[in-house]
């Protein structure tokens, strides 16, 4: 692995809630990660996303648990990468979180993981890959 990794909210829900074999296979994407040492981006839309589902500030810090301090860092987002965003889900009939998420990748050159259908649209912004694409068996 050469790049460091992005998550979409779900991924980190799927680790963090045990979601049966996405959760499994969630966790195990952090472990090969950890060990590869790269890292994991959240961004201010991640923390969003976990207060709108009405998660605590102590239930989000449980979330990102794994792989903090060390192998977790956070990311910004801009007016224009919001602007982008938002053009994108109009255009392409997508969520304006996915499409943020995606912008925000893309725009830190990082590898997007999600399981969305919604990134299928956004394959020219930011190509998302599951987590059993970077597990071997």
């Amino acid at each position: 692995m050469t790049e460091d990794f992005y998550f979409d909210t779900s991924i980190w829900l799927d680790v963090y809630e045990k979601r049966g074999v996405n959760g499994e296979k969630g966790f195990k994407l952090i472990e090969i990660i950890i060990l590869d040492g790269k890292k994991i981006y959240y961004s201010t839309l991640n923390l969003k996303e976990f207060q709108a589902l009405g998660y605590s500030q102590d239930e989000i810090e449980e979330i990102l648990a794994p792989v903090k301090p060390n192998f977790c860092k956070k990311i910004l987002f801009d007016k224009k990468q919001v602007l982008e965003a938002k053009k994108l889900s109009i255009q392409r009939k997508v969520s304006k979180s996915d499409s943020l998420h995606a912008v925000l990748a893309r725009d830190n050159n990082l590898q997007l993981i999600a399981r969305d259908h919604d990134f299928d649209f956004l394959k020219d912004i930011s190509r998302a890959k599951k987590p059993e694409e970077f597990i071997e068996d």
